[in-house]
């Protein structure tokens, strides 16, 4: 007791002594230049300013008040700012995009040196960083490595529209993100390392879901290590420690594929050469040559199942609520893809979707209205000189870009706030280069998996078009439908969708 009664007073102590220097410092050479926001509190500083609300509504709204596209907020003894414009997006990712390449590291993801060795975690001025993603761009993502696995997403496309056309003889209600999610779980594993992880809406896909959410949870939940750093080494409320456990889970889970391939790959070498043409194959391929470790092996797979998976499936299942939710979008989504396929009755592919603009817009808007990660991860000025706005950011300071306040800017934005996919018509181009829509981030920390969720995405909701006309369960009209959002570590659906799949004859 008297332990933890001395470490609460230092605390105390210390915070006071750093917020009193601070504020002191405030009235020095240059502190005109800092950027506006609210005045923090000693030791929790403006933390009381974010505890109503989901947090990319609260820091919008903190903007709005204090008219303040670039806003400075203390967090504990943590310098954050905010931008929450267009224009303020686009000066910090043009002029300073390599000053802010860093990542401000949340102490959870130090469990087990995990962001020591990722690519998400790295500083691109890391040269492992640039071998990552050199990797996961010449053999995941590029045209050739995602042509490679067309024929495996599309198979993985069809198993979940067998699997809603099983619920549709029943007429059952279904709950449509969980058994997307276990879809394009298996069309993630299935492209990456040819092996389908979970059943479609089994509970194993929920099982595999929760251990995944986990470990976002722990990087996104509060920690008293992140707003005190002097504290990290305590790591008091434990979220490190539990994190340690649920990276290792999933590791275990990759570890036994990686395993099981090199052991097949290992007993058929004198009989078969030719392998799955997967990208495990290219990187045990890598692995045999020297150019990635076993460690950098399962790492990279982590990196980009994890980062993926979530990606893809909460944006096919907002989509799917905003055509349910507007019920004219969806005949006219419906009426172009009878137009594009010609009475096709067979399965979409995936070179169908270039047909298909008003779609590909209808995905857009659900991206620009509800990206899965509304405040991007955070970035950290490493150096001084980084000005934007005509505010300088202080070196250290971590800079949170409020995608969902830049992609809602009424500056930008006729009507910001309602579903129209008829905006994007005309430009249907994912990496905006004005920086008005950045569902995917920009710059050098752009999301290396872009090029894939601009595939699968669209194709999955033209699929479950294709296949099915949807109805809303008995008693919900499309004006009832709860859109609300339910922000925990991705931005959700707070109620989750249910729907009645009818097969179209």
């Amino acid at each position: 007791m008297e332990t933890e009664l001395w470490l609460l007073w230092a605390t105390l102590a210390v915070s006071l002594l750093y917020y009193l220097s601070s504020s002191l410092s405030r009235h020095g050479t240059g502190a005109s230049r800092l950027p506006p926001g609210p005045r923090p509190l000693p030791l929790v500083g403006n933390l009381l300013d974010l505890r109503h609300g989901h947090l990319h509504h609260a820091l919008a709204g903190l903007a709005r008040v204090h008219g303040a596209p670039v806003m400075r907020l203390k967090l504990g003894l943590t310098t954050a700012v905010v931008v929450s414009s267009r224009a303020a997006a686009a000066e910090a990712y043009a002029r300073h995009d390599r000053r802010l390449a860093a990542r401000a590291v949340p102490d959870a993801t130090r469990a087990l040196g995990f962001s020591d060795r990722s690519m998400i975690w790295l500083p691109s001025s890391d040269p492992r960083w640039k071998a990552l993603r050199g990797v996961v761009a010449a053999h995941v993502f590029s045209p050739r490595g995602l042509a490679a696995a067309r024929a495996a997403r599309e198979r993985k496309v069809r198993d979940l529209v067998s699997y809603f056309r099983e619920r549709a003889a029943g007429r059952e209600v279904v709950e449509l993100g969980d058994a997307v999610y276990g879809g394009v779980l298996n069309l993630v594993s299935s492209a990456f390392f040819s092996v389908d992880v979970v059943g479609v809406g089994a509970e194993s896909a929920r099982g595999l879901r929760e251990l995944m959410e986990a470990v976002i949870e722990a990087i996104a939940k509060p920690n008293v290590s992140d707003l005190f750093p002097f504290l990290r080494r305590l790591d008091l409320q434990g979220w490190r420690r539990r994190t340690a456990v649920h990276i290792a889970e999933i590791f275990r889970i990759l570890d036994g594929i990686i395993d099981r391939r090199s052991a097949e790959a290992s007993s058929s070498s004198k009989q078969d050469t030719q392998g799955h043409g997967d990208f495990l194959d290219a990187l045990l391929e890598l692995l045999s040559t020297g150019k990635v470790t076993r460690d950098n092996l399962t790492t990279i797979l982590f990196d980009v199942f994890v980062a993926g998976t979530d990606t893809i499936a909460i944006t096919v299942e907002w989509a799917m609520a905003e055509l349910l939710r507007n019920p004219s979008a969806m005949a006219r989504a419906r009426e172009e893809l009878d137009g594009a396929l010609g009475g096709k009755l067979e399965a979409v592919e995936e070179a169908d979707v270039a047909k298909l603009p008003y779609l590909q817009a209808v995905v857009k808007e659900a991206m620009r209205l509800h990206p899965v990660a509304p405040l991007l991860l955070p970035h950290l000025a490493v150096e001084d000189g980084v000005e934007i706005g005509g505010y300088a950011v202080p070196k250290g300071s971590t800079v949170i870009f409020n995608a969902w306040a830049i992609m809602r800017d009424p500056e930008v934005w006729e009507r910001p706030d309602e579903f129209v996919p008829e905006r994007f018509l005309e430009n249907l181009e994912l990496r905006a280069k004005d920086y008005e829509f950045i569902p995917f981030g920009a710059g050098r920390r752009l999301c290396p998996g872009l090029p894939m969720a601009e595939r699968v995405v669209p194709h999955i909701v033209a699929s479950l078009l294709h296949g099915f006309d949807w109805r809303l369960p008995e008693g919900v009209s499309a004006e009832q439908l709860d859109l609300s959002e339910k922000f925990t570590t991705v931005n959700v659906l707070a109620v989750p969708l249910r729907a009645v799949p009818v097969v179209r004859t």
